[in-house]
């Protein structure tokens, strides 16, 4: 689970602007920390299957927000996959 520091800190890295939380910059971030988070859980528990099952609606719902990011805006999508080291 990500704390309120935690996201908070993400925020700051990849918000637009000040006031920023829920551009599409922002939740890509999120749900990949949150991605990474999971993934160590079910290193260390592999028969935990509801996890795994939250883990693939996770990585779902990035790909559509980097879809959408692509082509709508596709420098900030570039910029994105660059900060964040995503593959793509």
């Amino acid at each position: 689970m990500l704390t309120t520091k935690k996201k908070a800190v993400i925020i700051k890295n990849t918000a637009r602007h000040d006031t920023d939380t829920g551009s599409p910059d922002v939740q890509v971030a999120l749900l990949s920390k949150q991605i990474d988070e999971l993934a160590k859980h079910l290193k260390k528990n592999p028969k935990d299957v509801h996890s795994r099952r939250g883990l693939l609606q996770m990585v779902a719902n990035r790909r559509s927000h980097l879809r959408y990011l692509e082509t709508n805006n596709k420098r900030h999508y570039n910029a994105l996959i660059k900060k964040l080291g995503l593959k793509k």
